[in-house]
């Protein structure tokens, strides 16, 4: 069942798919907007700027355009960040066929319009037969073919089972989910909280306050993610507690790099720079904060984060603040507008 699938974004996520579908006998054709990041990977047959020391096979080919990377696709992956997701998708549109699967790994809210990413694939392509995959992923991990669990998710379950027939190896497992909108939000609100646990660490911190800000964290997750349509059970699953647990707990988790640096006192804009890829978190909780006030829904951990990344207040007071929020009971307003 080897398929022909093109991969649209050659960073460390997307290099690290690309090893493993070409590792299982697929056909894969990868394509960055970067050029002479593609001359270096075709060079070096590796992604020694994102991904060191693991080797491409003869299956992963280098595409240097688009429209080659996906000419006779079956599967087209997008793999760019979350904020050029609609300019990648805008760039493949034109070579896109309506029996082409479309399978989003990027894990974000999009700034400007604060929607998720399946809402600009289906108004860019109402009838695409799209699938999320998301989970507890890293790609330092991925790429060597260290045990790990994915999740496609599809309002089409026969599609996401099909992806899953795709993706799943004896060390790459993948379940399937029809709650796109509790998979996309999970995955990216997780981003904000793994900031946050980072700080706390850069602030000396110790394991009882990252506890509680995972916990916490979690709660308003599904509290946003509950009144914008998804299953609170998808929360509780790899691409909620799941992916939770490994971004704030990792030090491959450029997010949680990120906060420890902001908790040691670096400016956030020289924290993001020093880190040298692209931190969702940093615009994501730009785009949360937006939406939950939009929606009327309490955010207070992503709150002062915003507060924190923009500079309004310094670490401290942010902790101050939550710490000397008005006492509830912990279950209160879980899953209700607050």
């Amino acid at each position: 069942m080897n398929k022909s699938i093109a991969v649209i974004g050659a960073g460390s996520w997307g290099t690290a798919l690309a090893i493993s579908l070409s590792g299982k006998g697929h056909s894969v054709r990868i394509w960055d907007v970067n050029q002479e990041h593609l001359k270096e990977l075709a060079e070096n047959r590796e992604n020694k700027r994102y991904l060191p020391d693991i080797k491409f096979d003869d299956h992963l080919e280098i595409a240097y355009t688009v429209e080659e990377a996906v000419r006779d696709a079956e599967i087209v992956l997008f793999s760019a960040p979350a904020q050029h997701f609609r300019s990648a998708l805008d760039g493949a549109i034109p070579y896109l066929t309506p029996e082409m699967v479309l399978v989003n790994v990027a894990k974000g809210i999009e700034q400007k319009t604060l929607m998720r990413l399946s809402e600009i694939a289906f108004e860019k392509l109402p009838n695409a037969k799209y699938v999320v995959l998301s989970g507890p992923s890293h790609a330092e991990e991925v790429g060597r073919g260290l045990p790990t669990t994915l999740v496609a998710a599809s309002i089409d379950v026969a599609l996401a089972e099909y992806i899953q027939d795709v993706f799943m190896t004896d060390w790459l497992r993948v379940y399937t989910n029809t709650d796109i909108i509790g998979v996309e939000l999970g995955g990216a609100l997780k981003n904000i909280i793994a900031l946050g646990a980072g700080i706390s660490d850069g602030m000396g911190y110790g394991d009882n306050a990252k506890a509680a800000m995972m916990t916490r964290g979690i709660t308003e997750i599904a509290r946003l993610g509950v009144t914008l349509g998804a299953h609170e059970s998808t929360f509780s699953g790899l691409t909620g507690i799941g992916d939770l647990i490994v971004t704030c707990t990792s030090m491959h988790s450029r997010n949680r790099r990120c906060g420890i640096m902001i908790g040691e006192g670096m400016k956030p804009s020289e924290a993001t720079k020093k880190v040298g890829m692209v931190v969702e978190g940093m615009f994501t909780t730009e785009a949360a904060y937006q939406l939950a006030l939009k929606v009327g829904v309490e955010m207070p951990i992503t709150e002062q984060i915003y507060n924190v990344i923009n500079e309004k207040i310094d670490a401290r007071e942010a902790v101050t603040s939550l710490m000397t929020r008005q006492k509830k009971h912990e279950k209160e307003d879980v899953f209700r507008k607050s």
